[in-house]
């Protein structure tokens, strides 16, 4: 836990990583949304946002941003279920710690979660004994300071398993949340173009 911990950045970093994130898995798979891996929603409730991963095979994990500050939860079906977990989550993120939607008709789901109010000077959280590792491996080598474009390609092209090999300089766009443009578009996926994405893009928050 301490390893994901120290590799996550300030709140508006992880924030606006996520965001590109969604977005590149909307343009490489626009018309499955439940096939993406990423997905972000700028709307989700008044001032918050979610940032979500879902990898189809039972492990997800949520990151609520909100006026109070930051609230992520990890959940690895391979691992025992830790709700208990929970009781440690400050009184200001205890409504997302408990949200129905993180969790099964049983109740909350939980391997590890952590979070971050605007004036702290780092993140905390805790963790079950075992399980969950993997969860957050995508986010953390996407942030690497030395090579994310490169870990983004490498990895999308074995998930969505394009017909050509995705434009590097095209993903280091979208990861800087630079305006998309028809080229950039085109270069990641020349099947879909920028009118298509209108609707992902809004939802998402990219910026114009």
């Amino acid at each position: 836990m301490n390893a994901l911990l120290s590799a996550l950045p300030p709140i508006s970093d992880l924030r606006d990583r996520c965001r590109a994130l969604a977005t590149l898995d909307a343009i490489l798979c626009p018309d499955d949304w439940d096939s993406r891996y990423h997905s972000f929603d700028s709307g989700w409730g008044e001032g918050e946002e979610l940032a979500s991963m879902r990898n189809g095979q039972g492990d997800d994990w949520f990151v609520v941003f909100s006026p109070v500050g930051a609230y992520g939860r990890g959940f690895d079906h391979e691992a025992p279920n830790a709700p208990e977990l929970l009781g440690s989550v400050p009184e200001e993120f205890r409504r997302f710690a408990e949200e129905p939607a993180f969790g099964d008709e049983d109740g909350p789901t939980v391997t590890r979660c952590f979070w971050r109010a605007p004036g702290d000077d780092g993140w905390r959280g805790v963790a079950a004994e075992r399980g969950g590792e993997h969860l957050f491996a995508m986010l953390d080598f996407a942030m690497l300071p030395d090579g994310p474009a490169e870990a983004y390609r490498a990895w999308a092209q074995d998930y969505f398993e394009p017909e050509h090999e995705l434009d590097l300089g095209a993903v280091e766009h979208v990861l800087a949340l630079h305006p998309l443009t028809p080229a950039v578009v085109a270069a990641l996926n020349p099947d879909t173009g920028l009118d298509e994405l209108a609707e992902d893009l809004a939802e998402i928050g990219y910026p114009n």
